[in-house]
């Protein structure tokens, strides 16, 4: 059965939507899901599920926690070899000590040429960043709060919808997978 990670935005974000991730486990668990885990409470779910229709998984987990939780948030889904690639295909060489300056931004869908023709390469002169297929790779110079490269810039630019991880937390999420029985 095919296994995936749900990157669940903006849950458990300054006392706003609020999801006990033990709840979400047993409540996607008598849903159908099998194996559920999460990691830390910003909405990284661990899961095997038969289908393989991105979209039908995706919009049935964003249902199922607006009806069991009453919490709305956009959904991404990743494979495992998804993952693995967006880790090997990093722009950039992180010296452990700056990877929490390293984040990704997972993208629901592959934005059209058209669409990255939109964005603005200086919008954030102090950052650096790549989009590369589903991913975009920021290396936050003066730290996230200071950047202009929001959620809400990419996913009106690029007509998805999008979340963020850092670099440390994209890296153990892959070995929860490798790990995943």
């Amino acid at each position: 059965m095919p296994t995936y990670l749900a990157l669940l935005r903006a849950v458990n974000v300054s006392g706003h939507n609020k999801l006990p991730m033990k709840e979400l486990r047993e409540r996607m668990e008598n849903a159908g899901y099998g194996n559920v885990r999460t990691y830390i409470q910003s909405g990284n779910v661990i899961f095997e599920h038969p289908s393989e229709n991105e979209r039908e998984l995706r919009s049935a987990i964003a249902e199922l926690l607006l009806s069991e939780f009453n919490v709305k948030s956009p959904v991404v889904l990743r494979s495992r070899d998804e993952l693995a690639e967006t880790v090997a295909n990093s722009p950039y060489a992180v010296d452990p000590a700056e990877e929490k300056f390293l984040h990704v931004m997972f993208l629901g869908d592959l934005p059209s040429p058209e669409q990255l023709a939109t964005l603005d390469p200086n919008r954030s002169p102090n950052d650096r960043w790549q989009v590369r297929g589903r991913d975009i790779y920021i290396h936050f110079k003066g730290g996230v709060a200071e950047s202009k490269l929001t959620n809400a810039y990419f996913d009106s630019k690029l007509k998805t919808v999008s979340t963020g991880r850092n670099w440390r937390t994209v890296n153990k999420l892959l070995d929860m997978l490798d790990d995943h029985p």
